[in-house]
């Protein structure tokens, strides 16, 4: 898909990322319209399509929680999207990619240590990433945040990529190993050209979360356009029980303009806002939260009625500190873990007001 950019209003000015608020993209319009409304320079002003807060009770996000049988629509804590994504044409739906931690195929080499081998194919694909609103990404294995590689520490690590492709593309991974493994050009095999493969292997360490993108030149752009994933070292001892969670913060620049339109967690604004997560009252909840948000220096994560400890990179079993929001520059990392004791409906969103009014908003739904 050719990348255009949005038409200029009337006016002569471009729409930006602010007009989709002021233009009502989150309200009953919907996204669909915003490039109507690009095309033809309207800017009506409808009614927001969400509850108000107030509509919740005191009983609402953060405290209690409504009834959850009393209607999805109760569980909206701020202005959104309208309508749903194809999650099927997409080939994957981000509820599932929370949990989808792929260990590959293991198998167990003749010294005794354990092989993770897997396939990476690197394709142009077209994705709905809001209702309405199609991007031209580019992909690992067809999903936007690519697989979630999961092994332990001392595993080895045997990933074939393919570069099915229209660009060059790599695989740079965080973390130890070799030179010729690490994916950026100039070193071992470079850029794997269009219709070339070639085959990356190392041990994998240190313990901790870490992540893997494309790194080929222009590097923003093969980041931004999806290329990209979580990459999870377990200590070899492991790490308690509890229920866990991959989110991987990104973004979309959708006219090109080096400025993100939409925010969001695992792709899709506003997913988890629509879908809220469920956990248990009392359960040990741990979430890997990886910043791969291109074209804006810092993103962060704050939650709702609740703390939580957080391990930087995840490389300590030990908390660097008990707090309710953290920030991240491109690439940081890191591991949360808490509990809540109250059932009920409760935020969690990025501390940036504009991320969280742009898509990058959730729940968690705790139940008894």
């Amino acid at each position: 898909m050719e990348e255009v950019k949005l038409e200029t209003r009337p006016t002569g000015a471009p729409l930006s990322r602010r007009d989709f608020l002021r233009l009502g993209a989150m309200g009953a319009v919907g996204v669909a319209g915003i490039a109507a409304l690009a095309r033809t320079g309207t800017a009506p002003s409808p009614p927001l399509s969400a509850s108000p807060l107030s509509e919740l009770g005191e009983r609402g996000i953060g405290g209690e929680g409504p009834d959850p049988h009393a209607g999805h629509s109760q569980a909206h804590a701020m202005a959104m999207t309208v309508g749903e994504v194809d999650h099927a044409r997409n080939g994957f739906n981000p509820s599932d990619l929370l949990t989808d931690f792929d260990p590959g195929q293991v198998s167990t080499l003749p010294n005794g240590q354990t092989l993770h081998e897997y396939e990476f194919v690197a394709y142009d694909k077209s994705l709905e990433i809001a209702p309405g609103v199609e991007y031209p990404a580019w992909t690992y294995n067809g999903r936007v945040p690519g697989p979630t590689i999961r092994v332990s520490e001392g595993d080895r690590v045997r990933i074939h990529f393919i570069n099915a492709g229209t660009h060059p593309h790599t695989l740079h991974f965080h973390g130890i190993h070799p030179s010729e493994m690490d994916g950026v050009p100039g070193t071992g095999p470079g850029a794997i050209a269009p219709g070339q493969s070639f085959t990356y292997e190392f041990d994998a360490g240190p313990f901790g979360l870490h992540l893997y993108h494309c790194h080929a030149f222009p590097l923003a752009k093969h980041i931004a356009k999806g290329l990209y994933g979580a990459f999870i070292i377990d200590p070899k001892q492991g790490r308690p029980p509890a229920k866990e969670l991959v989110m991987v913060m990104n973004g979309f620049d959708v006219d090109f303009d080096n400025k993100n339109e939409f925010y969001a967690v695992n792709t899709i604004p506003f997913h988890y806002q629509n879908h809220p997560i469920p956990i248990k009252a009392g359960e040990l909840v741990r979430i890997y939260l990886v910043n791969l948000l291109e074209f804006d220096p810092i993103n962060s994560f704050h939650l709702h009625a609740n703390f939580f400890h957080y391990y930087p990179t995840g490389t300590s079993l030990m908390p660097s500190e008990y707090t309710d929001t953290i920030a991240q520059m491109q690439a940081q990392r890191g591991i949360l873990e808490f509990r809540y004791q109250f059932p009920g409906y409760y935020m969690f969103h990025a501390h940036k007001t504009e991320f969280a009014e742009l898509g990058w908003s959730g729940l968690f739904l705790v139940e008894a």
